[in-house]
């Protein structure tokens, strides 16, 4: 209790240090909430899964761009014959026809990336036959679609030919354009027809049981809070998952190598000898010895699990230059009067490094320990960057990694490479700002400073 209060006291004397306690606490809030509400197998299924964002526009903008742009883009529009009104027709027996109208209306002077219809019906044998009629605010009509519908299918509008060669250009374009307008003329000339657009979908059923839905999705340039990746997939599951993935990672990897390194410091001071000596030793080759490269050969010739990177990394990290750190300290606790009067009275070796030596010089683990874990956050973003990294998880490092191979930063889409790198950015500055906050708490020579 003294520690904690001498800790929080401490910290009251320095800014940056209450600014980092916000953020750390914002960052764990964070986890917890994600973990609760939105579970891992859950997001690793979206995250892996085609078919989920099929209706999510590709490589599109946060919505908050549009806070800082005079002319805005547009986000994604659906309209499903569910929500709408449908007339119905009974031809006979086993024939009906059901006329939908679908109704939106387009303000905005950038043409849509892309237009789709998805069909969902629903028949024994015999497929519905569905026919789309696209009518733009002057009148003009269109049939952008004629054929039987399965279920599950995907018409891409502004992908087909005979749209394309009906319309007389690129049908993103011309299903938007004024009707004086050159759909083959520079993007850059063109211009949009603002007002109310209707898609009149007709729908012949050869079944009596036979339903049918039909959704129309006019995509946007700008989807979400966190905007879409090459494979439409929500970046905010990424940027969700990677926070509770990094501070797991960082934190357990800071605790088990700084426990482990500070208890063998411990022991070979106490010990010394060949004890202290093999210890040293040891030590010196660790440091020789390359990290990232030892990481990159078992990741490409062994596994890339997250934990097997973890435990590799916790297996290097124990014997670090940490050890000759802590083992100065304790060689100075070593030779106190207590520890004399401990070995006085008969206390074994262990009971003195554990209950004497650890105890005077623990205050001094904190601080390492915290400015550990931004080390090795970054450490793992950058071995996902290099592809070394668990194939499953979203992870901010992913993220960056598929935005640099994508050329994201070459085209435009720099909330893909700025969302992440603004989340390992805080995470390492707040740890890194208590972490020296506590270094002055607890080392009487920067309590000055």
């Amino acid at each position: 209790m003294n520690i904690l209060k001498r800790i929080i006291e401490g910290l009251r004397r320095y800014p940056t240090a209450i600014f980092s306690v916000i953020v750390i606490g914002g960052l764990i809030v964070l986890s917890l909430s994600t973990a609760i509400f939105f579970p891992l197998p859950k997001a690793i299924q979206m995250w892996q899964g085609g078919g989920t964002w099929a209706k999510y526009p590709e490589k599109a903008a946060p919505t908050w761009v549009n806070i800082f742009r005079g002319d805005k883009l547009p986000e994604t529009i659906i309209l499903s014959t569910d929500d709408s009104e449908t007339s119905v027709e009974e031809l006979s027996s086993t024939m009906t026809r059901y006329t939908t109208e679908l109704e939106f209306d387009y303000g905005y002077s950038v043409f849509p990336p892309e237009l789709s219809l998805f069909f969902s019906p629903e028949y024994e044998s015999k497929a519905p036959q569905v026919t789309a009629v696209w009518i733009t605010p002057d009148g003009r009509e269109f049939q952008v679609f004629k054929d039987t519908a399965s279920p599950g299918q995907q018409f891409s509008i502004s992908s087909s030919r005979a749209v394309e060669n009906l319309v007389g250009g690129k049908p993103r374009f011309a299903l938007f354009m004024a009707p004086d307008d050159n759909p083959r003329a520079p993007i850059e000339e063109r211009e949009t027809q603002e007002g109310t657009y209707r898609v009149q979908l007709s729908v012949l059923t050869f079944e009596p049981e036979s339903t049918y839905t039909t959704e129309l999705v006019v995509f946007g340039h700008i989807s979400g809070w966190a905007g879409t990746d090459h494979l439409r997939r929500d970046l905010g599951i990424g940027l969700l998952w990677g926070t509770p993935v990094a501070l797991i990672f960082g934190m357990l990897a800071a605790i088990c190598t700084s426990v482990t390194t500070f208890c063998i410091a411990a022991i070979g001071s106490w010990y010394g000898g060949w004890v202290d000596a093999a210890i040293q030793r040891i030590c010196e080759v660790n440091i020789m010895l390359p990290l990232l490269p030892i990481l990159i050969m078992i990741g490409t010739f062994y596994n890339t699990t997250l934990w097997t990177i973890l435990g590799v990394i916790i297996v290097l990290g124990i014997f670090s230059a940490g050890i000759k750190t802590y083992r100065a300290m304790f060689m100075q606790v070593k030779n106190s009067p207590y520890i004399e009067a401990a070995r006085a009275y008969g206390a074994s070796g262990p009971r003195i490094i554990f209950r004497y030596m650890v105890p005077r010089v623990a205050p001094m683990l904190l601080p390492g320990f915290v400015t550990q874990i931004p080390a090795y956050v970054f450490l793992e973003a950058s071995l996902a960057v290099l592809g070394i990294t668990d194939p499953r998880l979203p992870t901010w490092g992913k993220i960056l990694s598929q935005a640099n191979a994508q050329g994201a930063l070459w085209g435009g889409e720099y909330y893909w490479i700025l969302e992440p790198a603004v989340m390992l950015l805080f995470t390492g500055l707040a740890f890194s700002m208590l972490g020296y906050a506590l270094d002055r708490i607890f080392n009487p020579r920067l309590r000055g400073l």
